[in-house]
């Protein structure tokens, strides 16, 4: 009481003129008594204020009266009754007196102490002690959104009519506080047994052909506490039992529209749901209403929705837990397909007691109090904002542009962008109008980019005109169709400069969301990538080894062409993508990965990416990759399965210093090796590109060594095996590069028990030989106890017990090749195999 007092004298020392009388004690009595008012006792009142949002003047405006209780479960109206007994005489509650001034004061000095209620019996009403600050707001507080708004208003010295407080009670009903739907309950997950009870009850009801709305009622609201539960099982009955009327919407049949009627046939319109719910709801004793407007259902277009000279459709509004909230029913039962005339049953939970801000996007009161908004919008602003669907916001979206539906391009372009909270996916459909006529427009119109929390899309019709754009959204990692969320209205003038966007069937751009899963680490990379000049290397840092497959397209690019602007290096800590561009434009780049010890052959798609290539100096198609290279390009995940390490190039692209260049890395399980060297052929070499590389196994250590015959782009293939095996697998593809003009003579011919017995040649490392002239061998064959050149005599080479290589000079005469041959303990005694065979040139070589 304390604080009343308090307060109570600051708000009478501004009101009182005589400031120098003395003050004056008052209490505050809060009656809950019917229809009882207050009366007035003493000479002196306070005014009270009302804050509602508007700019107040120098004289105060009175309060809107205060719901003593906000539970709507009794049937009785709580009001607040303020007296000031400025004198200490007896104050009249309701027509009783009290006699007794002392014993009234001492009532109230006890109440102070204790802080707590009491009510006095006989006579139908409780006393409470409030602080004064819930009757009195201070200055600049808004109670349109903390106070609690009741029925009746209050004024001093009399008693509004019935029909005044009706009118001025139903008025700030709407415009009460309200809570959120996540603050009335948590999620729909607290009805289920209300829920579970309402769907099987309203299966034995159709059984047994009960028709009586307050039969019905009773049965599917047994265990209901509260009316919010009660009104649950009254919506959960509603959008389980009743159908939507197509028939009668397209006025093929009468429309069904009474509640008895809807409950008997099962079907009806929109007011025929509303008008049930508002029957259904008068039996459990919640106060409901009938709301008419305008909507966005399922036969609206944006920019095409008639102009409406009355309202098209029928909700609910019902007041809980003193608060004013929104439902229908009618759309919490499924959606209509206009074309084939089918209404679809599918339970949408968002129509149960939306948000206002939520519910105005597709409903529009003809009664502007019935938005419950503290900011009505008008039908004009309505019909131009956005149709975001019901999906749009359970799925947690906010639009950023545009705010409106209609999109007209800049430049031959527009945007849409949207956030979210958690990561969903997104697809779109572009459709352009063409009289009663839609024709879908195909990828290349957007540029769809998705991240973990946005969303972009850049639209480029191809021509000018009207399109229809509708986006489509559900939760990352989720089966099943894409619900709509939104839609717009695309204008487009005049069509961009630009080139289309390349084909994606995919729709989205970017690194796929799912890929940390995949084993990809965020990266760099946007979906869109500016090129300066016509090569590209992405590299993408990876959680654990992957395997990579990548794609890419052009609308100048065959397929076969396509295939060799693409080389690719899979490590264990990264993968590496080569791109090489022989047009201008936009390429498409689709980069799949699989797990590295994976024995399947499936690839997953893990990002899309836009390309954009503006430099002039492209790639010459001559200088593309060689056809037929192989996905694991270099050092990486499959030299390391075969045991091969220690590389000494370990990019995948080789630029040859003169058209030469030595691989050496270590074999550390002995494998069996073999090199082999390809590129496409434009011309006939004089020699088989085998001769032009050459494999030397030093023990452990490998020395791979080339020599390219002419300018152009080479494919160096290592394959490898077991010892004891017959064929080999493939290991890995080297791309060389050779831009010297030059000539190199090409190696010896090797054979295959060269590489079996890890032979190592040191002299003479050219296959041709000049002839009539002296050459020196140096050659290390480990096992060998005999080794031979064959020529026109058999020259036998020395064991150099110091280095252990077999050494020796050789004439090469007029004989067309010169042999190198070597006899093994485990062979036949005295028989030489041969190694390497050199070519003896006709006429001296000039060209060195």
């Amino acid at each position: 009481m304390g604080a009343v007092i308090t307060r109570l004298k600051e708000v009478r020392k501004k009101e009182r003129k005589p400031k120098s009388k003395k003050k004056k004690k008052g209490r505050v009595i809060v009656g809950k008594k019917g229809s009882m008012t207050s009366r007035k006792t003493g000479r002196a009142s306070t005014k009270r204020r009302r804050s509602n949002g508007a700019q107040r003047g120098q004289n105060q405006q009175r309060k809107p009266p205060t719901e003593v209780s906000t539970n709507t479960d009794t049937d009785k109206t709580s009001h607040i009754y303020m007296e000031i007994d400025d004198n200490a005489q007896a104050a009249h509650l309701g027509g009783t007196q009290a006699t007794d001034t002392q014993r009234s004061k001492q009532r109230s000095t006890r109440r102070r102490k204790s802080g707590t209620k009491r009510s006095q019996k006989g006579k139908g009403y409780a006393v409470e002690r409030r602080p004064l600050n819930d009757i009195f707001p201070k200055r600049g507080e808004d109670t349109t959104d903390g106070g609690k708004i009741g029925d009746n208003d209050i004024q001093r010295g009399g008693k509004l009519r019935a029909s005044q407080r009706s009118a001025r009670g139903s008025l700030r009903r709407r415009k009460s506080s309200r809570k959120l739907k996540k603050h009335l309950f948590p999620s729909p997950a607290v009805f289920s047994q209300i829920d579970a009870h309402a769907i099987k009850a309203g299966e034995e009801l159709r059984r047994k052909r009960i028709f009586s709305v307050k039969a019905i009622t009773q049965d599917i609201t047994v265990g209901a506490a509260t009316d919010l539960q009660k009104l649950r099982a009254i919506w959960i009955w509603l959008c389980h039992n009743i159908e939507y009327d197509v028939s009668g919407y397209l006025g093929m049949t009468e429309k069904i529209t009474s509640p008895q009627r809807v409950i008997e046939t099962g079907r009806g319109i929109c007011c025929g749901y509303s008008r049930l719910c508002m029957q259904m709801c008068s039996e459990v004793g919640i106060e409901c209403q009938e709301v008419s407007g305008h909507s966005k259902g399922a036969s609206y277009r944006p920019g095409l929705h008639a102009e409406p000279t009355k309202s098209d459709h029928a909700w609910n509004a019902v007041r809980i837990q003193g608060h004013w909230y929104l439902l229908d029913s009618c759309w919490g039962a499924g959606n209509v397909d206009f074309t084939k005339r089918v209404f679809n049953k599918c339970y949408n939970e968002f129509y149960f007691l939306p948000d206002p801000d939520m519910f105005i996007s597709d409903h529009f009161p003809d009664d502007v109090e019935w938005q419950l908004l503290r900011q009505p919008i008008s039908l004009e602003e309505f019909r131009k904002r956005v149709l975001k669907t019901s999906r749009f916001f359970q799925l947690g979206l906010t639009l950023h542009h545009p705010t409106h539906f209609l999109l007209v391009t800049e430049n031959g372009e527009a945007t849409v962008s949207m956030t979210f909270p958690e990561p969903l996916e997104f697809s779109y459909r572009i459709c352009q109008r063409s009289g009663n006529i839609q024709r879908e427009l195909s990828t290349s119109a957007a540029l769809l980019t998705v991240t973990t929390t946005h969303m972009k899309m850049r639209l480029r019709p191809p021509t000018q005109g009207s399109f229809d754009v509708t986006l489509f959204a559900r939760t990352a990692k989720t089966s099943g169709e894409l619900p709509e969320v939104c839609n717009f209205l695309l204008e487009c003038p005049k069509p961009s400069p630009l080139d289309s966007f390349p084909e994606n069937p995919s729709k989205s751009w970017g690194l796929d969301q799912n890929s940390k899963n995949m084993g990809l680490k965020p990266c760099q990379y946007q979906a869109e990538i500016m090129l300066e000049s016509a090569t590209f290397e992405m590299v993408l840092q990876t959680s654990r080894p992957l395997m990579m497959l990548c794609t890419l397209s052009h609308k100048d690019l065959d397929e076969a062409l396509a295939k060799r602007c693409v080389a690719t290096q899979s490590e264990p800590d990264q993968l590496n993508c080569h791109i090489l561009c022989p047009y201008v434009g936009y390429y498409r780049l689709v980069v799949f990965v699989k797990d590295n010890d994976s024995t399947s052959n499936s690839y997953s798609p893990v990002g899309t990416f836009l390309l954009h290539c503006t430099s002039s100096a492209v790639i010459n198609i001559n200088k593309l990759f060689p056809p037929g290279l192989s996905n694991n390009c270099g050092p990486g995940n499959e030299t390391l399965k075969a045991g091969l390490t220690d590389f000494s190039h370990t990019r995948a692209i080789i630029n040859t210093q003169r058209g030469q260049c030595s691989i050496t890395f270590r074999n550390q399980r002995s494998m069996k090796l073999q090199a082999n060297l390809s590129r496409q052929e434009r011309q006939q070499s004089k020699n088989p590109l085998s001769r032009y590389v050459l494999l030397s196994c030093d023990g452990k250590d490998v020395t791979v060594s080339v020599a390219l015959p002419g300018t152009g782009i080479y494919c160096l293939s290592l394959f490898g095996g077991p010892a004891t095996s017959t064929s080999l697998s493939h290991i890995c593809d080297y791309v060389l590069r050779n831009d010297w003009d030059g000539t190199l003579p090409p190696f010896p011919l090797s054979y295959s028990i060269w590489n079996d017995c890890g032979c190592v040649l040191f002299e003479p490392r050219t296959g041709h030989l000049e002839p009539m002239s002296m050459v020196r061998f140096c050659v290390k064959v480990p096992r060998a106890i005999k080794v031979n050149v064959i020529g026109q005599d058999h020259t036998e080479l020395r064991l150099n017990q110091r280095s252990q290589m077999w050494e020796g000079e050789v004439h090469t005469s007029t004989v067309p090749q010169l042999q190198l041959a070597a006899s093994f303990p485990e062979g036949v005694p005295g028989e030489l195999n041969i190694l390497l065979c050199f070519d003896v040139l006709r006429t001296p070589n000039t060209m060195r």
